[in-house]
C-alpha cells in the first residue's frame, strides 16, 4: 500500500470514527469502534474494519444500519478530506479482537489446568 494510500486510511479512520459516534442517528448502529481502514492504492475503495459491543443480532443491526448510511457517511467523509474521488466504503467486521479473546481464553483454560495438576502432584 502506497504511502498515500496510508495517510487517506488514517484520516478516514479519524473521520469516519466521528462520523459514525455523533452524525448518524439510526437505533440500529450500537456502539461501533473503527479499527483500520485499509484504502486500496488507486484510492477508489476503502475497507472499514468496525467491532461492536453486542451480540450478534446487534452486529448485524448495525451493519445493516451502516449500509443505509453508507451514501451520507461516504458525503461526509468527502466534505472533510479534499480528494478527487471519495473511495467507495466497505465495511467489514474485524476478525482479529474476537481471534484475540478466543487465544486469550485459550491461555487462561491452559493456565488453569496447569494449576489443577500442579496442585494434584502436590497431595
Amino acid at each position: 500500500m502506497s504511502v498515500r494510500a496510508n495517510r487517506v486510511g488514517e484520516q478516514m479512520k479519524k473521520e469516519l470514527s466521528d462520523i459514525i459516534g455523533r452524525k448518524i442517528k439510526d437505533p440500529r448502529i450500537g456502539f461501533v469502534t473503527v479499527t483500520d481502514v485499509q484504502v486500496s492504492g488507486d484510492l477508489q475503495q476503502a475497507k472499514v474494519y468496525i467491532s461492536v459491543l453486542g451480540d450478534e443480532e446487534q452486529r448485524e443491526n448495525t451493519l445493516k444500519g451502516l449500509a443505509k448510511a453508507k451514501g451520507f457517511i461516504r458525503t461526509e467523509v468527502g466534505q472533510r478530506i479534499r480528494l478527487r474521488k471519495t473511495p467507495e466504503i466497505i465495511f467489514e467486521w474485524d476478525e482479529s479482537m474476537e481471534y484475540g479473546n478466543r487465544i486469550n481464553t485459550i491461555l487462561h483454560q491452559l493456565q488453569n489446568d496447569n494449576d489443577v495438576r500442579g496442585n494434584q502432584e502436590e497431595e
